[in-house]
C-alpha cells in the first residue's frame, strides 16, 4: 500500500459501511464471519491459485478486516455502553459486551463507521513504511486504545488486588461494593478476566502449544499461512452461541503458521522442527495474550483485544528473526524493506 491510499474515497466509503456492519451485528460476530471468509479464500487458492483474492480483497480488505469491521463494532459498543444502549445481562462492563449486536440505530452506526475508516487509516499507515508486524492487528490494538481516550474510560482502569497480574480476586468472587452488593456498578467483579475459562498461566500455555502445532501442520500441508488462523476465528461461533470453555486461539494459530513456514522459506514441507516452532510460537504467543489481558483488560471497561496484540507480538518477532538472519524468510510478515 502507498500513502496516497488513505485518502481513496471508494475505499474510505468501503470502510465506513465495513465498521458500521461490524457496530449492526457486533463485533465478535463480524469477526466469525471474517474467519469463515478466510477458510473460503484459503480453499479457494489452494483449489485455483486465480481464485485467491477472496482472503486478500474480501477476509482482510475493506470493508471486512478485523482493524475496520471487528474495530468498529468495539468501538461502537463503547459508545452504546455510554449511551446506555445494551442491556444484554452481560456480566462485565457493558462495554466489553462485544457479542451483542446493536442493530440499527443512526449514531451506533456511524460510531462503527468513522472507527472503520481509522481502522482503515491505521492499517495503510503499516503497510506503507512496511512495518514489521501484522498490519491489521495493530490496526485492532490502536483502534481499541483510541476509543477508550475519545470515549472517556481509562487506559487501563483501577487496579484491585495486589497489582495488574493477580487473578486472585476475581477466583474469590469479590465485587466492586465488597461481599454484598446491590447491582449497578458495585456489583462488577473486582477484576475480569478476558476468559474466566482460559487464564491461568499453565492452561493457556498448554493451549498454545497445542494449536500452535497444530496450526503449523495446516500451513506446512497446504502452504497457507492463514487457513488456521481462519478455522481458529470460525470456532468462536460456538462462544458466541453460549458453548462453555470454548478456547479463542487464533493469536496462537497466525503467529504458528506463519513460524513453521518462515522456517521452511514458504515452503510447504513438513518436519519435525517446523511443528516444534510453530508450537513454540503459539506458546508465546499465548502467554503474551494473557499478560495484555491482565494489564489492558482485566481492569478496564471496554474490549481491548489481547489476541490482537499477540499477533502484533508474534509477527514482530517472526520478522526480527528473519532480518537476524535466524529464520530463512519471514514468511508474509513486512521486514521494513530490508
Amino acid at each position: 500500500m502507498a500513502l496516497n491510499e488513505l485518502w481513496a474515497i471508494e475505499m474510505i466509503i468501503a470502510a465506513f459501511a465495513g465498521g458500521a456492519f461490524g457496530a449492526a451485528i457486533g463485533a465478535l460476530p463480524v469477526f466469525i464471519f471474517t474467519g469463515f471468509a478466510v477458510i473460503a479464500g484459503e480453499v479457494a487458492a489452494y483449489v485455483d491459485a486465480d481464485a485467491g483474492a477472496i482472503t486478500g480483497a474480501v477476509a482482510f480488505g475493506v470493508p471486512f478486516s478485523p482493524a475496520i469491521s471487528f474495530a468498529g463494532g468495539a468501538a461502537a459498543t463503547a459508545y452504546a455502553a455510554n449511551r446506555g444502549y445494551i442491556d444484554s445481562g452481560f456480566d462485565y462492563h457493558k462495554a466489553k459486551d462485544i457479542g451483542f449486536a446493536l442493530g440499527s440505530k443512526p449514531d451506533v452506526l456511524a460510531v462503527g463507521g468513522v472507527f472503520g475508516i481509522i481502522g482503515y487509516w491505521l492499517t495503510v499507515l503499516s503497510a506503507s513504511f512496511s512495518m514489521p508486524y501484522d498490519h491489521i492487528a495493530m490496526g485492532v490494538t490502536l483502534s481499541a486504545l483510541l476509543h477508550r481516550v475519545v470515549f472517556g474510560y481509562d487506559i487501563i482502569g483501577k487496579v484491585r488486588g495486589d497489582g495488574v497480574f493477580d487473578m486472585s480476586p476475581f477466583e474469590r468472587g469479590e465485587t466492586r461494593g465488597g461481599a454484598v452488593a446491590d447491582g449497578g456498578e458495585d456489583a462488577r467483579l473486582s477484576v475480569e478476566p478476558w476468559l474466566p475459562n482460559m487464564y491461568k498461566w499453565q492452561e493457556v500455555a498448554a493451549i498454545g502449544a497445542v494449536v500452535g502445532i497444530s496450526s503449523a501442520y495446516i500451513a506446512l500441508v497446504t502452504g497457507s499461512p492463514f487457513l488456521a488462523f481462519g478455522i481458529s476465528a470460525a470456532t468462536l461461533l460456538f462462544l458466541n452461541l453460549g458453548v462453555e470453555r470454548v478456547p479463542v486461539t487464533h493469536h496462537m494459530a497466525l503467529p504458528g503458521s506463519t513460524a513453521a513456514l518462515a522456517w521452511t522459506s514458504g515452503a510447504a514441507e513438513l518436519g519435525v522442527v517446523a511443528l516444534l516452532i510453530g508450537g513454540v510460537f503459539g506458546l508465546i504467543c499465548a502467554l503474551f495474550g494473557e499478560v495484555f489481558q491482565r494489564i489492558f483488560y482485566a481492569h478496564g471497561d471496554t474490549h481491548w483485544d489481547p489476541p490482537a496484540a499477540a499477533i502484533v507480538f508474534g509477527t514482530f518477532l517472526i520478522a526480527m528473526l528473519a532480518i537476524a538472519g535466524i529464520f530463512p524468510s519471514s514468511s508474509w510478515v513486512a521486514t521494513l524493506g530490508l
